[in-house]
């Protein structure tokens, strides 16, 4: 019986709407032999996720996605198999990408209040675990109306083209990998062609790889047949092994579902199994 996986999915501790727990039994009902939990730039619900598989039937991987920036361009940076004993250098290493990112939202919610939008910054913390972004505050707008789904809020007012939201500096691609790669945990590109065409991606790779790069997700919820193909010979051309993930979010992305996204995705679970054995050399 072939088995499959998930390695790439958000908790309450970030964007998502789901508990560690709630996400483990999700992804039991779902099916799924192995599940990540890969929160933006925060380790916070690692503890919860690992505590909640115990006795469970499924393999976990404990992870991390950084907002990374590289020559101006945003790309996600994913740590998996996150142990315990990586979480102080990693609190440590992104406190200040935090602290720019939290100013960000700050100046955001001002602008969105002088606007007319009746929000604020506090009440947005108190519906969120972890780190605030602007999913956060988008289902903030959600919740009282000026907005119909989160997916509007970054096609409209929270778009930086609009100019209201000002992105934050972000952390080096390249020096991110060679931090999760000194760390001990496994370093993969996140949806590469989401934010890189092809032709970009192909300049970026060698890069990558030097500092440390040993995956790629080759399978992700918004690729097409031809750009998961596509994915897949550059990830077996650069010697890199393949991932994929959903980006589940729970009701933050209703339309994608744990393991399957959009309904087109089965993730071979042998994509677990090798990159897990990266973690044992």
């Amino acid at each position: 019986m072939q088995k499959f996986c998930d390695l790439h999915t958000h908790s309450v501790f970030s964007d998502g709407t789901f508990t560690p727990a709630e996400l483990i039994d999700s992804a039991i009902e779902s099916g799924l032999s192995a599940v990540a939990l890969t929160d933006h730039n925060t380790v916070t619900g690692l503890d919860d996720f690992v505590a909640a598989a115990k006795d469970k039937p499924i393999d976990i991987v404990p992870g991390i996605e950084f907002t990374t920036a590289y020559n101006g361009t945003e790309l996600h940076i994913l740590g998996l198999f996150v142990t315990s004993d990586m979480h102080y250098a990693i609190n440590k290493y992104i406190d200040m990408s935090v602290s720019l990112k939290d100013e960000s939202n700050y100046k955001l919610v001002r602008k969105l209040r002088k606007r007319g939008y009746d929000i604020t910054y506090v009440e947005i913390l108190e519906h969120s675990r972890g780190h605030v972004n602007r999913a956060n505050i988008a289902a903030e707008l959600v919740s009282k109306g000026y907005l119909s789904s989160i997916e509007e809020g970054f096609n409209t007012i929270l778009h930086k083209d609009y100019g209201l939201y000002e992105p934050p500096e972000r952390l080096p691609s390249l020096e991110i990998i060679s931090f999760i790669r000194s760390i001990g945990a496994v370093a993969v590109w996140a949806h590469p062609y989401i934010h890189m065409n092809f032709e970009q991606a192909e300049k970026f790779l060698p890069h990558a790889i030097e500092a440390g790069l040993q995956g790629m997700e080759v399978m992700y919820s918004k690729y097409d047949d031809e750009t998961t193909e596509k994915a897949k010979e550059v990830c077996e051309r650069y010697k890199l092994l393949p991932s994929g993930g959903s980006d589940f979010h729970g009701a933050n992305k209703p339309k994608i579902s744990l393991g399957k996204g959009y309904g087109n995705m089965s993730i071979p679970y042998e994509y677990y199994e090798a990159l897990k054995a990266l973690k044992s050399t």
